[in-house]
């Protein structure tokens, strides 16, 4: 039997509060892809995060839907299991004095930390699995540390920890890079790359093309709400297409794999 696709949006109309981002929108990721979706402020990609997050919902309409894994409902327990996201809002929200430990363990929570009565329902295998992750992203030594004295990306990877301790198949990064230094953000998307080859399916949501690793296969580019580009990186990620999209003339370079963009009347 064919697997489902990992997102299906069919002709949706979606809001944000008292803003229409989407309207008769379609589009679909299908599982184990390596997806990068880009464009300017205001193009939906929040709302198509929060999509695939199970924070919006469409516009009820027989002819429309909005499906993960081939179904409209989920249990955003149950959910987790299948997509993990990390993002630089949920670092922002997260308890300051929580230890990377309850950090890593409230994923298998879906909470902003761990709670006191949530400390009774952690079980030894959950234990075991956070502290492996921990190894794995190079952690282990701050377990005990507060979540607040941790560097941004040192954080960042505690979150990444966080959506890993259920092994997804797919992992969801909304701006990855963001806030972090060079070489913070050169480690941490190293790490991303790593979890690539090792068979992990990516979608990453940004603004910029250097947070595009070289595994990635596909790119869809949205402008105010409406699909602009979609197909193989090369094909998209071009002067033509990307001046179009920002209104502004560009240029476009490609070395070892990564793409880089600057202004055409400079040179």
């Amino acid at each position: 039997m064919k697997e489902p696709p990992l997102l299906e949006i069919d002709n949706a109309t979606i809001w944000r509060g008292s803003t229409r981002v989407f309207h008769d929108f379609s589009l679909t990721l299908q599982q184990h892809e390596r997806v990068a979706i880009l464009g300017p402020n205001g193009a939906g990609k929040t709302t198509l995060l929060k999509l695939i997050n199970r924070e919006l919902y469409p516009v009820a309409s027989d002819d429309s839907w909005v499906r993960i894994l081939g179904r409209e409902r989920w249990n955003v327990w149950e959910l987790r299991e299948h997509i993990g996201l990390v993002s630089p809002d949920l670092q922002s929200h997260f308890t300051p004095n929580s230890t990377v430990l309850e950090v890593i363990v409230s994923g298998f929570f879906s909470s902003i930390g761990v709670h006191y009565q949530l400390r009774e329902h952690i079980q030894p295998m959950q234990l075991q699995k956070s502290v492996e992750v921990m190894q794995m992203l190079g952690l282990k030594e701050f377990r005990e540390r507060e979540f607040e004295t941790l560097s941004t990306g040192q954080q960042r990877r505690c979150l990444l920890g966080r959506a890993l301790v259920h092994d997804p198949d797919t992992l969801v990064l909304d701006e990855p890079t963001s806030g972090l230094d060079l070489k913070a953000g050169f480690e941490y998307l190293s790490r991303i790359r790593e979890l690539a080859r090792r068979g992990r399916s990516l979608v990453i949501v940004t603004h910029h093309l250097d947070e595009i690793p070289p595994e990635i296969e596909r790119v869809i580019i949205l402008k105010n709400g409406q699909i602009k580009a979609d197909g193989p990186r090369d094909a998209v990620l071009t002067a033509e297409v990307l001046s179009d999209v920002y209104d502004t003339s560009l240029r476009v370079a490609h070395v070892d794999g990564h793409f880089m963009v600057y202004p055409a009347e400079n040179n």
